[in-house]
């Protein structure tokens, strides 16, 4: 054993204890983050506006302050952006993390530096967790890759711009540094295809041990290292033993990806996302992540049937349920207050408190009144594919509200097969069962003969890469949308189905 991966054992230990003790005091490890956060923002300028100073309790905070999505916090930003200081939080940000906006252009998240530190804790901490839990410290004393965005950034005001998977590249460890791949020079190439490319050249006779993205461009990566060495990539890295993922849900992309290595590898999910690192995956046998209750970040949850009501409730971890889907709202330490993330959550245990993610607010089909949400359509693809053999790279869901002649209406699902299955009406079968079985709402509109069962459109090889390419959503963090509740992305699939 190397004195990396004995460092790498001990340390592993040390963390697990201090995550334990949050772990076993949820409720109030909560009510110090929050009494923390209000505390630390009282004389912002957002503090001042939202009386901070008399808040004590969760009820005074929804009292004063109301669920913002980034549209209704945007004022505040622009005066961080144009380089005032104490607005949202005290001084200025050292960072904003640019994403891409789905009202109005760009979106420009705060990143503070105790929010920083934060993330890169938690990252590292799920790794640590892995070696705690399973005593495989070898990782350590191979290469590992991060597939991301540039890390190149601009500055404006005394504050750096750029994406989360760039910035977080400024932050690796210096007893990481010698196992980290690609090289600089190849991380700031900003062409996706000429990226995954160099980067194959500088790690496909590297010892790499650990992998992390977002699957579906891990997969052309590994698509990639087989084309140009003809070997499963499990042969190319003999040491290969763990990815490392988040975004989307791996489940549907696992039988793909044990087909290009050749045999199972261990994983681990994160929940990270530019407002801040969320959960992690703390138990190889258990679907779930843990939810992080200690990283100055105050969670709400309102129920998702309800968010669009006007007044929902806002409920603390205190009073979840296991099995609801819930609309997660933050209040953190980069000064986001009362935030939609977006995101909607279930919880799978309260003890400890572990979540599943199962969807997007906005996101989901609900054209006839089914509310078919992310996690369904996951989870009919994953049964799908185990009862089939068939294998995805990827997928997305769209109402056909109005099909050509008489035909009743249908979801439609454009699918890129890595192997297709025996049967496509099979298959289609086996999905349209389990949403029934999964969604009540939609049984009763299949049964009613409102809607037909779905229908599956095959898309051609790369199909979703050209797609993606075309929108200039190709590669790094970016995502394809899962669901859609109009046929925006189904139009631009048109174009890439099978002929």
């Amino acid at each position: 054993m190397s004195f990396k991966s004995i460092a790498a054992s001990i340390f592993a230990n040390i963390i697990s204890k201090r995550t334990l003790k949050w772990v076993k005091n949820p409720v109030e490890t909560q009510k110090q983050v929050f009494k923390g956060l209000i505390k630390a923002a009282k004389n912002t300028k957002f503090g001042l506006d939202h009386d901070f100073e008399s808040i004590e309790t969760h009820k005074d905070f929804v009292d004063k302050v109301p669920i913002r999505d980034y549209e209704a916090l945007k004022g505040y930003v622009e005066q961080v952006v144009a380089g005032e200081e104490d607005i949202l939080w005290p001084g200025k940000p050292v960072y904003f993390a640019k994403t891409s906006g789905t009202t109005s252009g760009a979106k420009y998240i705060p990143i503070t530096e105790v929010s920083i530190k934060h993330q890169v804790e938690a990252s590292r901490n799920a790794i640590l967790n892995y070696i705690h839990e399973t005593g495989r410290t070898a990782i350590v004393d191979g290469k590992m890759i991060f597939l991301q965005g540039s890390p190149v950034l601009s500055e404006k005001n005394g504050i750096k711009f750029g994406r989360l998977s760039g910035i977080s590249a400024h932050y690796v460890p210096a007893y990481l540094q010698k196992n980290r791949l690609p090289s600089w020079e190849t991380n700031c190439i900003e062409d996706w295809e000429t990226k995954v490319d160099k980067i194959v050249e500088e790690t496909i006779d590297e010892d790499m041990r650990v992998i992390a993205g977002i699957p579906s461009w891990v997969q052309m990566y590994f698509e990639r290292l087989n084309s140009v060495s003809g070997k499963k990539v499990g042969d190319l890295f003999k040491n290969f033993e763990l990815f490392i993922y988040g975004g989307v849900n791996y489940e549907p992309y696992r039988a793909a990806f044990e087909e290009l290595i050749g045999r199972k590898v261990a994983s681990i999910e994160l929940f990270p996302a530019s407002e801040g690192f969320f959960a992690y995956q703390d138990k190889q046998g258990e679907r779930g992540m843990l939810l992080l209750l200690n990283s100055g970040i105050f969670y709400e949850f309102i129920k998702a049937d309800e968010f669009y009501s006007e007044n929902p409730d806002r409920i603390t971890i205190e009073d979840v349920e296991i099995g609801v889907n819930y609309a997660m709202i933050i209040s953190t330490n980069a000064g986001l207050w009362g935030y939609d993330l977006g995101d909607t959550v279930q919880f799978i245990s309260k003890n400890p408190y572990r979540v599943i993610v199962s969807g997007r607010i906005k996101h989901f089909i609900s054209a006839f009144g089914e509310h078919v949400i992310a996690k369904e359509v996951e989870y009919a693809m994953e049964a799908a594919i185990k009862k089939t053999g068939a294998q995805v790279h990827e997928f997305t869901v769209a109402p056909q509200i109005t099909p050509e002649g008489k035909e009743l209406p249908y979801h439609e699902w454009f699918i890129e097969f890595v192997k297709k299955p025996a049967d496509i009406k099979d298959f289609a079968g086996q999905l349209d069962r389990s949403l029934q079985d999964q969604n009540s709402y939609y049984l009763d509109l299949i049964q009613g003969k409102i809607l037909q069962p779905l229908k599956v459109t095959p898309v051609r090889k790369d199909g979703f890469k050209a797609y993606m390419k075309s929108v200039g959503k190709l590669g790094g963090q970016n995502k394809v949308q899962r669901l859609s509740n109009d046929r925006k992305v189904a139009e631009g699939l048109e174009q890439q189905k099978e002929v």
